[in-house]
């Protein structure tokens, strides 16, 4: 059995978001709630994701994460004992860029060592929280696939994805 978690980035993730979308289309699917959306500690983030982790089997874990919850899986991926099955990593942020919002803390750096999981990155041509470049870094580092949508601004709700079938296509084959 796979068990997907939707882990949204700074906000939460709205409505309109094709996170939200998704969790409404697939019920089975969790959302990890953290306690702080706007101004969190990424150390809370990721002690958050790896308490939820030891309630599931080991190798069932597909995390699906969203600007800077790809972060927090690279942290996490630093030390859990837990095995994850894999990772789709959506706009991934970048903590030291000129557009990353004041508040959150320790999300940077981003560790750049390779994944021990199979990882697909997901990046915007005019993402304005990351340059396409350092998504193609972060993929590198982490030993990820890169898929390039286009521009699509921060793939989120105002992108206008809807459920973006694409991205769950992506999902699809790498689960």
């Amino acid at each position: 059995m796979t068990n997907v978690f939707i882990l949204p980035g700074l906000g939460n993730s709205g409505e309109q978001h094709w996170q939200t979308l998704w969790e409404k289309r697939h019920p089975e699917w969790r959302r990890i709630m953290q306690d702080d959306w706007d101004t969190p500690r990424c150390a809370d983030w990721v002690r958050r994701i790896d308490e939820t982790l030891s309630g599931v089997e080991d190798g069932t874990a597909v995390l699906v994460a969203h600007s800077s919850s790809c972060a927090a899986v690279a942290h996490l991926a630093e030390f859990t004992k837990h095995r994850i099955k894999a990772a789709f990593l959506v706009a991934p942020s970048d903590p030291l860029g000129a557009a990353y919002p004041a508040g959150p803390t320790g999300f940077a750096p981003v560790p750049m060592s390779k994944l021990p999981f199979p990882s697909v990155v997901v990046a915007s041509e005019d993402d304005e929280y990351i340059s396409l470049d350092r998504a193609r870094e972060y993929a590198a580092a982490w030993g990820s696939r890169f898929v390039n949508i286009g521009a699509k601004g921060h793939i989120n709700g105002a992108s206008g994805l809807e459920e973006w079938q694409e991205g769950l296509d992506l999902l699809r084959s790498l689960m």
